[in-house]
């Protein structure tokens, strides 16, 4: 197995991704299914004076489980888009958390990914939890 990280589909991802750069977010593929992101929260990501908005919070998780089910998809020419996506917050968020989410890709099938994402603070702590389904389809041909 190649390195997901520097397949084409995940570097056009990365080149296109305008969103995960303008909030900070990184990556990296460990293996087709299990991503794990970073974000540190800036003050630019609050929603109140001291808490992150759950926005972007889902947001985050969105690119966990999206990444995740296209890192699972890629080596078949596919790409993913999201279907439905539940998000459970637990804690609250604070400016200078670094956090960090994990994907993890529950079934699959020809089609159709589930996947679930998580994210803990640099304590460990689960602040945030999402169940999402996806959509794998043939990438457009560049």
């Amino acid at each position: 197995m190649s390195d997901l990280n520097h397949h084409p589909i995940i570097q056009k991802y990365i080149e296109f991704n305008a969103y995960g750069r303008l909030i900070g977010m990184s990556f990296n593929i460990t293996q087709p299914g299990i991503v794990d992101y970073s974000l540190i929260i800036q003050t630019e990501h609050l929603a109140t004076p001291r808490a992150a908005h759950g926005g972007l919070i889902a947001g985050f998780l969105d690119a966990v489980v999206g990444v995740g089910a296209l890192s699972a998809v890629c080596e078949e020419g596919m790409i993913v888009s999201t279907v439905e996506m539940k998000v459970s917050y637990f804690e609250p968020i604070f400016v200078d958390d670094r956090l960090t989410g994990i994907s993890k890709l529950m079934k699959r099938g020809k089609r159709i990914l589930f996947m679930e994402g998580e994210v803990r603070n640099q304590h460990g702590v689960l602040v945030a939890k999402a169940s999402a389904t996806l959509n794998a389809y043939p990438a457009p041909i560049s």
